[in-house]
């Protein structure tokens, strides 16, 4: 099969309308991600604001298994609260990591730093100070009740707070800074939400009202994907940068949360808005840093956890039902942090099919499961064939106190894809003539197996390739790909696409339009056909056997077939092995000869033993005493080991072998040699003297 064609079997993306997604609670994949991006080295995180976020990020999830940071961590927070020069900023991420780990601190502790800290509320000048002065506050009064943390003069830090306040609901971080920021709303709202809680007498009505139309302004200006989440843009560029999307709409989602916990009002916020927040965070996925990630479950906490609007998550296990398996429908509804759902019933309502306007009314109720907790459908409506949907769906309370507390946003689009075995059948290949089109060779296909045809053409003739595609309802089905492919004996690859009308798909090739298309390239033909869909189970990319052209020649400027691409791959492959030819050993004498000549050579040595016997060689001189006697022999036995490496050069070795034994020897006979020959001339000499 041809490699240019296997991207064509791939399963085709289904295309869904823009408003539709599907949105699901926290998983166990944000688990594992968290103790993968919050990993302290030698027992700590680099700082204490680190280490908040590592800590609420695992007790949103609610990670047992935590990394054991308490030792290093308390001593940390001991020693920023009780140092005098800690800055508002570390006192604030101190009593943050403390509220978590719970410290061994005594009163004194929190009493001198609430009094720091209420100086620092009076002499506050930008809305940072009155975050952490605040904030710290508060922390403080959730941690030990044995400090006064109540603040005598709570309307007027409340009136200079709002003062920052811009039309558009944003706040300013400063008098001295015009721009205003959403990030800001968000801190600031949280910070006016403190100083509620932290109040000696009530605020003044009118105040608390003003902030609901702040909020109110700042709901207004929220942005909006086509996916129907929605998510607060920060277009302040601060001393830290430009802060993203996911950090300011956290920093507004916990501020709003926090300010209607605090003043315990009903803030009527639009629940669509709550909802949409809500699915913004969950469409962000797994955050591949900690801070982001921080940011989305700091944010679904608050969702979580509030009295103004909790939003309530409708989900699909499966968002792919099979026709053939007759796969129930199956939905969940969960809150953001996968908790349950309260007493409710699930409304499929309308089923839009992809790429259409009209939809089927439906408003059926699902049935609820108890033990698994999941709304299901039996079956699927009658009318549903293969192909890509928009269910509807409606939450409907069933307790009427429950819809002040949740938000179920309205209905919700959810795309979902239905799969079937498409009916492939009426397929054939024709050769037709080319003038009248009569069918001159035609042969029936079977694409549900194997297909070997064999064809002929000229130049003159035509190919025809026609089948039909029927649903499991019995209507028309159009795949997403449907490619007939000519591959050439030489690899040239020539792809067409088969058009249909209704259910009937089929393809003409004139020969005669396409001899430059193939490059006048005459011979054999495989033949390969292939056809899928994302809700077809039944895909298939077939080869169905090969015809034989016969092509007329090319002309002198016609375009010559493009060289084939080489594999890289096929330069480390195993190689052709290298035959070495050697020169043919000389022709060897006779046995006989050779050994007559080894005769010859050896007579010499012998006549030279007969004349030493017959001269009556003196052996008086060879030294009598042990050591003397020792080096003479050992140089005699040197001389003869002269003469075997001699003999082995000649046999076997080769120079550089022999050259090397030879040093060593030479060595050692010259060593062996002068201590024989000086034993022979002090005996000599003594001889003379006496």
């Amino acid at each position: 099969m041809g490699k240019g064609l296997g991207f064509l079997i791939l399963i085709a993306l289904c295309t869904l309308i823009c408003e539709a997604a599907i949105f699901r609670p926290i998983s166990d994949s944000h688990r594992s991600a968290a103790l993968e991006l919050f990993t302290p080295k030698h027992g700590s995180f680099k700082s204490l604001k680190e280490t908040y976020k590592a800590l609420r990020t695992f007790n949103v999830l609610g990670i047992g298994q935590q990394p054991d940071i308490k030792a290093a961590s308390c001593k940390s927070v001991a020693d920023t609260l009780r140092s005098p020069s800690s800055a508002l900023k570390d006192l604030f991420q101190a009593l943050r990591v403390n509220g978590i780990l719970k410290c061994e601190l005594n009163k004194e502790t929190f009493a001198g730093i609430a009094s720091k800290l209420k100086d620092s509320v009076n002499s506050a000048s930008s809305l940072i100070d009155y975050y952490y002065s605040v904030g710290s506050l508060v922390l403080i009064k959730g941690q030990t009740s044995e400090v006064d943390v109540h603040l005598g003069g709570a309307d007027s830090v409340f009136r200079a707070i709002k003062a920052l306040s811009q039309s558009d609901g944003r706040w300013r971080y400063s008098s001295n800074i015009p721009e205003s920021s959403t990030f800001a709303a968000g801190i600031a709202l949280e910070s006016l939400a403190g100083v509620i809680s932290l109040a000696s007498s009530e605020i003044d009505h009118s105040l608390i009202s003003l902030v609901n139309k702040d909020i109110s302004k700042l709901l207004d200006g929220v942005e909006k994907y086509d996916d129907g989440s929605y998510y607060f843009d920060e277009k302040l560029v601060d001393a830290h940068g430009h802060p993203s999307p996911l950090s300011a709409s956290s920093a507004v989602v916990r501020g709003i949360t926090a300010f209607g916990t605090a003043s315990d009002e009903d803030l009527n916020l639009p629940g669509d808005k709550i909802l949409g927040l809500a699915r913004f965070f969950l469409g962000v996925g797994i955050p591949g840093n900690a801070e982001d990630l921080f940011y989305q479950l700091d944010a679904l906490a608050s969702l979580e956890n509030n009295r103004v609007s909790i939003p309530l998550i409708l989900s699909l296990p499966a968002a792919v039902l099979s026709l053939t398996r007759k796969d129930q429908l199956k939905v969940n509804v969960n809150t953001v942090l996968g908790s349950a759902a309260p007493s409710l019933s699930v409304k499929l309502k309308q089923i839009f099919s992809s790429g259409s306007k009209d939809a089927s009314i439906i408003d059926q109720d699902l049935k609820f499961d108890p033990e698994n907790a999941v709304h299901f459908l039996d079956a699927l409506p009658e009318n549903i064939d293969v192909g890509s949907y928009i269910f509807s769906f409606e939450i409907v309370l069933h307790n009427p106190e429950d819809k002040k507390v949740y938000a179920t946003g309205g209905r919700t689009k959810v795309p979902i894809s239905v799969t079937g075995f498409i009916k492939v059948d009426h397929a054939d290949v024709a050769v037709l003539d080319s003038d009248l089109g009569n069918v001159e060779t035609q042969k029936r296909l079977d694409l549900a197996g194997e297909n070997t045809i064999s064809l002929s053409a000229n130049h003159l003739q035509k190919l025809r390739l026609s089948f039909q595609l029927t649903s499991p309802l019995g209507h028309a089905f159009k795949p997403h790909q449907a490619f007939l492919e000519l591959i050439h004996e030489s690899k040239v690859e020539h792809i067409f696409v088969v058009g249909n009308s209704g259910k009937k798909f089929e393809i003409i090739l004139d020969f005669l339009g396409l001899v430059e298309k193939f490059l006048y390239l005459s011979g054999r033909y495989d033949i390969q056909l292939a056809v899928g869909d994302a809700v077809m189970e039944n895909s298939f990319f077939l080869p169905l056997g090969s015809i034989e052209l016969d092509l007329p020649e090319p002309p002198e400027k016609a375009a010559r077939p493009p060289p084939q691409p080489v594999d890289p791959s096929s330069r480390f492959g195993l190689k052709a092995e290298i035959s070495h030819i050697f020169r043919a050993p000389e022709k060897r004498p006779p046995k006989e000869l050779s050994l007559t000549f080894l005769a010859l050579v050896l007579l010499p040595f012998v006549g030279f033993l007969v004349g030493l016997l017959r001269l009556q060689v003196n052996l008086k001189n060879f030294p009598k005493a042990s050591a003397p006697a020792t080096f003479a022999f050992l140089f005699h036995l040197g001389i003869a080991a002269v003469l075997t490496v001699y003999l082995l050069f000649w046999l076997k070795l080769n120079l550089f072998t022999t050259l090397k034994a030879l040093g060593f020897l030479g060595i050692f006979l010259m060593f062996v040699g002068h201590r024989t020959l000086a034993y022979l001339a002090s005996s000599s000499a003594k001889l003379k003297s006496a």
